[in-house]
């Protein structure tokens, strides 16, 4: 996936699809599910799972909704892993018990993700550290694709402890834990109080690893200050964010923008909409589209990423030097450095990248 962002600006890297609106839950202050959607049929999800390994993406996430409630949410998940695409799930984990958790294995699932949102259930949320504690323990014992705890901190949270809770529960079942910071319904900044802000600063101490972009980025430092982030947002090129109508829209808090059919959609149409700017992007708190723009950043500036993320992790930790590997790193990836040509000429034969090459550049002629 990383030499494929690499190679071309004209790959996906990670998009979200929707199998089924309908969601099990309501939680108040999502938007994002409906009570009556049925899944989208599994000839048509095959074909939009098809259509986004054609275009090369990296990483298809499920979400919903709720996609566990997908009847052959297994056969996608196999779909995609057969198109070499890393897989990953977004659930709110109420569906889950160790058979389902074993299929998921034999399906390939890659990786998992669930938001808890209390210790105890209320009249916001039921995803509920009380409730759900079992499932994570049939997680810890069963489960062989990593797993991702997050806890949320935000206005409609009532107990900011709580989120600091859950990241601990996580962290002893062994789990990565990370906290996002509730949006209002266009995804917007809600920034946190000062309360809510220590409860972030000791979840932030929990984590230990490099390339930890939730926590260890610049994005989530100026969220939690509800100041504005300068960044260029890759939506629509870069981030695909597929309905379950098969649209094309910039994520799931900006829906209606470009909504091209997958089944139309173009390595033109991935570079258009990834250079477009985005008038949500400053105070956006949609940390997977942040995600996919760092990664993106490795390939236009990559000194400039690696150095960026090490002067973090040196910021939490000031006796902390760079191992080896990730010294090797910033060498190999400095601008136009012979490692850097060679590596990317590998991956092209690697992934057979050579028409993502020739799309590009055909756009940049057009501009010119």
């Amino acid at each position: 996936m990383f030499a494929r962002t690499m190679a071309s600006p004209a790959t996906p890297i990670l998009a979200q699809i929707i199998p089924i609106r309908r969601c099990n839950l309501s939680c108040t202050y999502c938007n994002e599910y409906d009570k009556h959607s049925p899944p989208v049929p599994l000839d048509e999800m095959s074909r939009r799972i098809d259509k986004l390994c054609k275009l090369g993406t990296g990483i298809i996430t499920f979400s919903g909704g709720e996609p566990t409630l997908h009847p052959d949410l297994d056969l996608l998940i196999q779909r995609a892993r057969e198109g070499d695409a890393i897989v990953t799930i977004i659930t709110n984990g109420y569906l889950l018990t160790p058979d389902r958790i074993k299929r998921l294995n034999a399906a390939g699932l890659d990786y998992l993700q669930i938001s808890i949102d209390n210790v105890q259930p209320d009249e916001v949320s039921k995803k509920s550290l009380k409730v759900l504690d079992r499932k994570l323990q049939w997680l810890a014992e069963y489960a062989d694709f990593d797993i991702t705890i997050n806890s949320v901190l935000g206005s409609d949270i009532r107990h900011p402890e709580d989120a600091f809770r859950i990241a601990a529960r996580a962290r002893e079942l062994g789990f990565t834990s990370t906290v996002g910071v509730l949006h209002d319904g266009s995804g917007q900044l809600k920034a946190l109080s000062p309360v809510q802000s220590d409860v972030y600063d000791r979840i932030l101490k929990l984590r230990s690893g490099l390339f930890s972009f939730v926590h260890h980025d610049g994005f989530q430092r100026n969220i939690v200050q509800g100041l504005p982030n300068q960044w260029h947002c890759p939506a629509g090129g870069r981030f695909l964010y597929v309905c379950e109508d098969g649209l094309v829209h910039y994520c799931s808090q900006q829906r209606g923008y470009p909504a091209i059919p997958l089944a139309r959609y173009t390595r033109e149409d991935i570079l258009r909409e990834s250079a477009k700017p985005k008038g949500c992007a400053p105070f956006c708190t949609i940390s997977c589209v942040h995600q996919t723009a760092m990664l993106d950043s490795f390939r236009t500036q990559p000194r400039a990423a690696l150095n960026g993320i090490i002067e973090r992790r040196k910021e939490r930790d000031p006796g902390w030097h760079p191992p080896l590997s990730v010294r090797a790193l910033e060498w190999m990836f400095l601008r136009d450095s012979p490692a850097r040509s060679v590596f990317i000429s590998l991956a092209s034969q690697l992934f057979g990248l050579k028409q993502e090459r020739r799309v590009l550049s055909a756009v940049e002629s057009k501009s010119r």
